[in-house]
């Protein structure tokens, strides 16, 4: 298991949003801090199977966005997300520490259910069933992108 990337999703990642100023500008996209940490909590209910999703990417481009996931190569700013609106959605917490209690309950319960399930595969829309480690793979990758969204990593 990559340790490290589980570690970060779970202690540094948390620590660097708080740290993070509720209206810090966003260097791109439309969400601001609060908007952006719900989004990742969607991200992870996903993960967990919370949120069971299709499979939207076509099977011939399924290597190729394999390859993309389990490498060090990030995502771009303005990566387009096909399932999210032009505008961001309205916060649904009353605050950022809130999104961000939510966040680490996702989380735990994100590990909770591959400890519980250690052969789960969870669809994921973009990138197809993905194990444990490939799920930390791409929360690990996710969350980096949106850090430096807001000029931290």
């Amino acid at each position: 298991m990559n340790a490290d990337k589980l570690r970060f999703l779970q202690v540094t990642f948390i620590e660097k949003l708080k740290q993070l100023d509720a209206k810090s500008e966003r260097q791109w996209g439309v969400m601001n801090v609060q908007q952006m940490i719900e989004h990742m909590s969607d991200s992870v209910r996903i993960a967990n199977g919370k949120d069971p999703q299709v499979l939207l990417t076509p099977a011939e481009k399924m290597d190729a966005m394999k390859s993309f996931l389990m490498s060090d190569r990030e995502f771009k700013p303005n990566t387009k997300n096909i399932q999210m609106p032009e505008t961001a959605l309205p916060v649904r917490l009353n605050d950022k520490e809130e999104a961000i209690a939510e966040l680490q309950l996702e989380l735990r319960d994100f590990v909770n259910h591959f400890t519980n399930n250690p052969d789960a595969r969870v669809m994921n829309p973009f990138f197809g069933n993905l194990n444990f480690e490939e799920w930390i793979q791409l929360l690990h990758k996710h969350a980096v992108h949106h850090l430096k969204q807001f000029g931290s990593n």
